[in-house]
């Protein structure tokens, strides 16, 4: 009778083969965002990953498949970036897939062996927490910001937009972890099944109580607000010259404000009065203010900044923001004197831009005072961000981007999600434009508002945008759900520890 292995154990046997497997199990999630949006695949997109994980041999091997798991994962997420860093995108991917590598642990001693009852409890809740906290340190700015959270993939699912507005993104990212790990545990031995059918059951029940009895934004009115999106014009004076011809057809339309992209402005009109001049007159014809987007030098301050500025109908009304957090590489790089190679390898940026100190809110005297909380490009990832600016009283947040680099790839539609995101953590109606597609605008309750703008238009749009009155729980309350795993983390650590130093053995494990 043939004893030989299977092929697929054959496979898995080999490290470059097993490695190959990680890699791949830990790219499957990234389906989950557009432009694919398959979101409904991440309820078990993790679930080869941590069955691949769980049959470690060895928690030096498990370490390895939780760090190329998480490369192949950061690569999937932003294999849109190869055209502009080429071979630097490899080494990003492995530098960030590193943070996945104490995860792989964190699943092989809770899920490996023959996991008991009590182990695989206890899994449901601190796998989820060690992703969350991988989640939570990648968000920072210097480490690329927090693109591609698990749970922004479900920005067009109402039961999870609800969830967002109670625990911001990360709750969803728990539920989610937390769904693929009790699937991972049905396919375990018999013991891990109950634990696993009641942790589904819990999940269930979580998302049905918080879609029946979570609160709900008040209706506050609307206002009518428009996107001007001039698509690819080639130079700048171009772009200009499109973006007032469009604005100008908004006039007797009833629009109280208008948005423009991203470095809609090559020069700063503080510095060019006949631009303000042009900019001003618009205002008047249409009887909206402007807020444009300036990426130049400004006279206050050395260096390049990108800057949302408003326009009324007396020229600049003197409010004014700084992009605070800026895309490395893209707009800056870190430890240049190190790093700067990577603008022979690819198109990182030349010149790094200046950040702004504070984040402002602008009233908009054509609508009435309505406070507007603007974000530049890729600060919409940033939860907290949003936050702040509701907290300060923005009535509707305002995003300006462009991704016109990255057009024929999933970057402009992933972008563009993210509005949903933060329209629902906040309850604040959110306005995402951009130069050359995809703008798009969100209702308080992260719900599309009119059509979007795809990246093979260019056009104006207008659009009645419901606002909202009351505060949020995740407004009100903040990153409790972070919190909450990493005080569930902190415990299982000491009585690991306890149990270590007591000689008393891990029950379940053998």
């Amino acid at each position: 009778m043939d004893q030989s292995p299977a092929p697929a154990a054959r496979w898995l046997g080999s490290p470059w083969g097993r490695g190959a497997a990680a890699a791949f199990a830990g790219a499957v999630p990234a389906l989950t965002f557009p432009a694919p949006a398959w979101w409904w695949l991440a309820g078990f997109a993790l679930v080869p990953w941590l069955l691949l994980v769980r049959s470690a041999p060895t928690a030096r091997r498990a370490a390895l498949d939780g760090w190329l798991g998480g490369a192949g994962f950061m690569l999937s997420v932003h294999h849109w970036l190869l055209p502009s860093l080429h071979v630097f995108i490899l080494v990003l991917a492995l530098l960030l897939g590193a943070l996945w590598a104490p995860w792989g642990l964190l699943v092989r001693a809770l899920l490996g062996g023959v996991p008991g009852a009590g182990r695989c409890a206890a899994a449901l809740v601190l796998v989820p927490a060690g992703w969350l906290m991988v989640e939570l340190v990648r968000s920072w700015q210097y480490l690329g910001g927090p693109w591609g959270l698990l749970g922004a993939s479900q920005w067009q699912v109402p039961p999870a937009l609800r969830l967002a507005s109670i625990g911001g993104v990360w709750l969803v990212s728990l539920l989610i972890v937390a769904v693929n790990t009790a699937l991972a545990e049905l396919i375990a031995p018999p013991a891990a099944r109950l634990p696993a059918v009641a942790g589904l059951l819990v999940c269930a029940l979580g998302v049905t109580a918080a879609w029946c009895w979570a609160p709900l934004p008040r209706p506050a009115g609307t206002v009518r607000v428009a996107v001007v999106q001039p698509g690819f014009t080639g130079t700048p004076g171009a772009r200009l010259a499109r973006s007032e011809a469009l604005t100008r057809t908004l006039a007797g339309r009833g629009v109280r404000l208008i948005v423009w992209g991203e470095s809609s402005l090559s020069h700063d009109p503080a510095d060019r009065p006949d631009l303000a001049a042009r900019l001003a007159a618009l205002s008047r014809r249409t009887g909206a203010e402007l807020l444009v987007n300036v990426d130049a030098p400004h006279a206050g301050g050395p260096g390049i900044y990108k800057s949302a500025v408003l326009v009324g109908p007396d020229g600049l009304t003197g409010d004014r923001y700084s992009k605070m957090r800026l895309v490395p590489f893209g707009e800056y790089i870190p430890l240049r004197s190190v790093l700067g190679w990577a603008t022979k390898v690819g198109k990182a940026a030349a010149t790094d831009r200046v950040r702004g100190s504070h984040q402002v809110v602008m009233p908009v005297a054509s609508a009435g005072g309505l406070r507007i909380g603007p974000l530049v490009c890729f600060e919409t990832a940033f939860p907290d961000m949003s936050r702040h600016l509701a907290r300060d009283g923005a009535q509707v947040l305002v995003a300006q981007s462009s991704t016109s680099t990255f057009q024929d790839s999933w970057a402009p539609q992933q972008h563009a999600s993210l509005g949903a995101l933060r329209a629902a953590e906040t309850w604040r109606p959110m306005v995402h434009a951009t130069l050359t597609g995809v703008s798009a605008v969100y209702g308080p309750r992260g719900e599309r508002i009119g059509p979007q703008l795809g990246t093979d238009r260019s056009a104006a749009a207008v659009y009645d945008l419901p606002l909202a009155a009351g505060t949020s729980p995740y407004a009100r309350f903040g990153d409790w759900a972070v919190y909450g795993a990493i005080g569930a983390l902190v415990l299982w650590g000491a009585w690991a520890g306890l149990r270590a130093v007591s000689g008393r053995p891990a029950r379940g494990r053998r």
